[in-house]
């Protein structure tokens, strides 16, 4: 079970290989950036999104694409609803993490497990953008065209085993993340692109069921 949800979690976040285009931020613009985004951050209460994750297994020669709408409410609540090819949710609330795969459902508590708490943390910061923890990551920031990135290396040795790298790619006008990038310890990593975002919308906690 436990491996499943690993492998799940690991599985929701993505981004774009921009190498050829990032260009280093300066120290003022690093300050100006984070300040940007921390200010924008404060301000979302609640957040949804529809997504198009894209799966790339090295041995694989396309991508494996699923689709749905990821919800947020703060401080801590997150639910990532799958609806193509196949329909999955999976659910953060209550220190807990509750799944539904097509009608079958069960729960982990999160508290039982340091991996899993840092793992929610991890995605909660990356959905509203305050992942800005010099204690937690060893972190890089780049200037592309129309979008910023930061690039997070974990300094924990145990979540390292799992995580690589973790990349934010932003909009540079809004300050929001538009794309995410896990890249696992093999060479396989993978994608979500968020796009029709709707924030601090009304949204009742109902909808944070199992």
């Amino acid at each position: 079970m436990q491996t499943k949800i690993y492998l799940f979690l690991f599985l929701i976040i993505g981004g774009f290989n921009l190498s050829a285009q990032e260009q280093k931020m300066t120290d003022a613009e690093i300050a100006s950036f984070k300040q940007d985004v921390n200010v924008v951050a404060k301000k979302i209460k609640t957040l949804s999104t529809d997504f198009v994750q894209y799966k790339h297994l090295d041995f694989l020669s396309k991508d494996i694409e699923t689709s749905g709408k990821m919800v947020f409410k703060e401080p801590a609540l997150l639910q990532w609803q799958y609806k193509k090819p196949y329909n999955y949710s999976i659910t953060f609330k209550n220190g807990k993490i509750l799944i539904n795969d097509e009608g079958k459902k069960s729960a982990v508590d999160i508290g039982n497990s340091k991996i899993f708490a840092r793992i929610n943390k991890l995605i909660v910061g990356s959905v509203s953008g305050n992942m800005f923890d010099d204690k937690e990551f060893t972190i890089s920031y780049f200037k592309l065209k129309g979008q910023n990135l930061a690039k997070f290396i974990p300094k924990d040795a145990t979540l390292k085993k799992y995580i690589k790298q973790i990349e934010l790619t932003f909009d540079k006008e809004e300050a929001t993340v538009v794309q995410v990038k896990l890249l696992e310890s093999s060479e396989d990593y993978t994608r979500i692109v968020l796009k029709n975002k709707v924030i601090n919308a009304k949204i009742d906690d109902s909808v944070f069921t199992n």
